[in-house]
This record gives C-alpha cells, sequence and structure tokens, in this order.
C-alpha cells in the first residue's frame, strides 16, 4: 500500500482532528456564551459612564478618554492572540484570556475607589481590559478554521458571534436594572462574575484544557462609532437598548444559514463572501445614513435595526473568508486584519466624537460610518479571493 502525497496526509489528518458534528454543537454553544460574556464585560463600561460621570465629575471628553482607551489596548494583541491560538490552541488562549478580564471587570469598582486619581485607573484598566480581549477573535478564528469542517464553517462562526448581539442586549437591559436598583458597580459585579463562572464551567466540562504542552504549529470602526454613541443611547429608554439587538440575533444566525446553504448549492464560495459583505457593509451603511437624517424616533429605531442586524452577515463574509485562504493560520492572519480594523475603531471614535463636538449633530458620524464602510467593501470586492493559500502543515510554526 503506497503512502498518500503529503497535501492528501495532511487533509485527512485536519479532517481527523475536526470535531464530530455533537462535538460542534456543544462547542457553539459554550462559544456563544463566552462570546456573550465578552461583550458583557465589553459594554458594561458604556452602560456605566452617565453615572460614573456623575460620581467623579468627567466632563464628556474625560468620559470619552475612558471609553475609547479599550481600543487603545485591543489593537495591541491581536497578531498575538491568534499567533498563539495557530501555535497552543485558540481554546486555551481563550480560557486563560477570560479569566483575567472576568477578574478586572468584577474588580473594577475596587479600582475605582483606590484613589482620587478615578480617571486614571479607570483609564488603566479599559486599556488591560482591551488587551486581554484583543486576544479572543483571534484565538477563534483559529479554533473554529482548524476544528469546523468547511461545509459549516459560516453558520457556526455566525451562531458564536451572535453572542455579541446578546452580550450587549443582556448589559444592556439586565444592567440598566441593576444601575437603577443597586448603582453601577452591580453591573461590573454581574458581568465580571459570570465570565468567571464561565471559565469555571469550561474547564470543568472540558479538563483536558487544564493540561500543559503546546501543539506544533472596516468592521470595528463601524462598531467603534456605536460604542461612541452607546453612552447618549442607554438614557433613550429601554427600545434603543433591547429592539436593535434582538434583531441582530436572528440575523446573524440566518447569515450563516444563507452563506453554507448558497455554497452547498453550488455558488462559488467567493462570490457568496462578497454578497454577504454588500449586505453587511454596503446596505447596513445605507441604514446607518438612513438613521442620521431622521428625526423620528420610530423610524430611528427601523433603521438602527436594520443597519445593527446587517452588520451581522459580516461574520459569513470576510471574517469566515479568512478561514478559506489559509486555515493552518488563520488566528495570526485574523489577528493581522482586525488590528487595521480596530486602529480605525480609534481613529473613528476620536474622530466621531470631534465632528459630534464641531457640528453639534450626529449626522456627520453616521456619515463617516459610511464613507469608511464603503472604502472597505470596494477593496475587498476588487481583490477579495476564496482561494486556499497556505501550503503547510496545519500548527506549523509561522
Amino acid at each position: 500500500m503506497q503512502p498518500l502525497p503529503p497535501e492528501e496526509a495532511r487533509r485527512d489528518g485536519a479532517e481527523d482532528a475536526q470535531w464530530s458534528r455533537p462535538e460542534c454543537q456543544v462547542w457553539t454553544g459554550t462559544l456563544l456564551l463566552g462570546t456573550c460574556l465578552l461583550y458583557c464585560a465589553r459594554v458594561s463600561m458604556p452602560v456605566c459612564t452617565v453615572s460614573m460621570s456623575q460620581d467623579f465629575g468627567w466632563n464628556k471628553k474625560e468620559a470619552g478618554i475612558v471609553l475609547s482607551s479599550f481600543f487603545w489596548g485591543y489593537c495591541l494583541t491581536q497578531v498575538v492572540g491568534g499567533h498563539l491560538g495557530d501555535r497552543i490552541g485558540g481554546e486555551k488562549v481563550i480560557l486563560l484570556s477570560a479569566s483575567a478580564w472576568g477578574f478586572i471587570t468584577a474588580a473594577t469598582p475596587l479600582l475605582a475607589h483606590l484613589s482620587s486619581a478615578h480617571l486614571v485607573f479607570m483609564t488603566f484598566s479599559r486599556i488591560l481590559t482591551g488587551l486581554l480581549q484583543g486576544v479572543y477573535f483571534p484565538a477563534l478564528t483559529s479554533l473554529l478554521s482548524q476544528k469546523v469542517r468547511e461545509s459549516e464553517r459560516a453558520f457556526t462562526y455566525s451562531a458564536v458571534g451572535a453572542g455579541s448581539q446578546c452580550g450587549t442586549l443582556v448589559t444592556g437591559a439586565v444592567g440598566s436594572l441593576l444601575l437603577d436598583w443597586y448603582g453601577w458597580p452591580s453591573v461590573f459585579y454581574f458581568s465580571g462574575g459570570l465570565t468567571l463562572l464561565w471559565v469555571c464551567y469550561v474547564y470543568r466540562a472540558h479538563p483536558g484544557l487544564g493540561r500543559s504542552g503546546a501543539r506544533p504549529a472596516g468592521v470595528q470602526a463601524h462598531q467603534g462609532a456605536l460604542e461612541t454613541a452607546l453612552p447618549e443611547a442607554f438614557r433613550l429608554g429601554w427600545v434603543f437598548n433591547v429592539v436593535p439587538w434582538l434583531v441582530a440575533i436572528p440575523a446573524s444566525l440566518f447569515s450563516g444559514f444563507l452563506s453554507d446553504h448558497l455554497i452547498n448549492q453550488g455558488y462559488r464560495t467567493i462570490a457568496v463572501r462578497k454578497f454577504m459583505q454588500v449586505m453587511g457593509l454596503g446596505l447596513s451603511s445605507v441604514f446607518a445614513l438612513c438613521l442620521g437624517h431622521t428625526s423620528s424616533f420610530c423610524k430611528s429605531v427601523v433603521f438602527a435595526s436594520a443597519s445593527i442586524g446587517l452588520q451581522t452577515f459580516n461574520h459569513s463574509g470576510i471574517s469566515v473568508n479568512i478561514q478559506d485562504l489559509a486555515p493552518s493560520c488563520a488566528g495570526f492572519l485574523f489577528g493581522v486584519a482586525n488590528t487595521a480594523g480596530a486602529l480605525a475603531g480609534v481613529v473613528g471614535v476620536c474622530l466621531g466624537g470631534y465632528l459630534i463636538e464641531t457640528t453639534g449633530s450626529w449626522t456627520s458620524m453616521f456619515n463617516l460610518v459610511a464613507a469608511i464602510s464603503g472604502l472597505g467593501l470596494c477593496t475587498f470586492l476588487l481583490f477579495g479571493e476564496a482561494q486556499r493559500v497556505d501550503l503547510s502543515p496545519t500548527h506549523e510554526d509561522l
């Protein structure tokens, strides 16, 4: 019996390492919850900023520094997180970072009262949270690219990605109640404590994760602008806190199902990815522009829901396209791409705040979002490919 050619042997080895369907379902649910808690911790500060500003005497500029400082740290660990995910396993990176950011989130009220330098300590905690959360999505991309079958990849990624809307929804709804009933520290205790409980559950459910040993080896600007608007939105009532995120959850699941279905029906992978990106960056930006040009509350809810819901189509577009191109080093490549996105988020938040301050209108910010999204979309439509380019064995050192 002749040995298989190296490329076929690598493909068979990669398929053997993939999750079975029951395993994939369990991990999808587990990671969806993890993503939900990631955003619970991430959105806790925007939810509490207004109350904290009143307690500590922050003005809008100082509150903006605290909010945007998350992205300062978030930019720095994307590549590191992806590289570590490719080398030692994305699940290990996720759990280690979640342990740390969960602890920091739960300890935020204590940090805020350590001294009179509230702004310095809160800015530092946000930078540190950004550093720790920056590894999550690159490590997640590495994990899913190696463990999930190509025919199920878009739906799995979209389902896990729906946790971001779930987390925003939970913190917006439950966090608002906790804020009213018990004050802003309770929001941080809630999100940080749940994260630590999730980490304990995963370690108990998957004890093998505790063993040591390494294995051989445009969107962020949109999100950043929206997070700038969150503190104001959270004062407008439960409708803006809940409805757009309720729309986004089924939209994310539908986009993943539709993407996998179209590919299984014989449509070219790159054509499907580009179609999803048109929806996720193009059409969503149209509704963002509409949101900036209406004064009707009902229309604002509809436009915001449509824009945020359509953004989830990115999960089945460029986010999973990296896994199409190079599953053996998808974490590293996603880290590089997301670093650029996070930098755009930093610039977008600062520029958005400046535009709002100088023009006195949100319209200019939504125009900025549409311009950046349009540039990213055109770039992907012109240069995007889906043909696999990595010829190296899975987990090879980079």
